[in-house]
């Protein structure tokens, strides 16, 4: 009986933890404007020379992201190379 009461309370704090956080989502569509957002409007053609907003963030603000995404998806993509590469005859 005292693990099932247990097992509620769980289920319970879950639930309001999730309650809580779609509350807190805005509507589809919605637009949700941040302080950075006017910042990167308003300075990326003066600071980068861009006119492309979403180049300048992606490859000039956000820079080393990128690279560490890029760097992330070469190793996956050698790790399954290296999974699925057929040894050789012989051994």
């Amino acid at each position: 009986m005292k693990k099932r009461a247990l097992f509620m309370l769980a289920i319970l704090v879950v639930a309001g933890t999730f309650w809580g956080a779609l509350d807190r989502i805005h509507l589809f569509g919605d637009p949700v404007r941040a302080p950075m957002d006017d910042y990167y409007l308003n300075n990326a053609q003066q600071e980068r020379s861009v006119n492309n907003v979403v180049t300048a963030i992606v490859f000039d603000y956000r820079g080393f992201d990128t690279l560490g995404e890029a760097a992330v998806l070469f190793t996956a993509v050698c790790s399954v190379l290296a999974l699925f590469r057929k040894g050789r005859e012989g051994q």
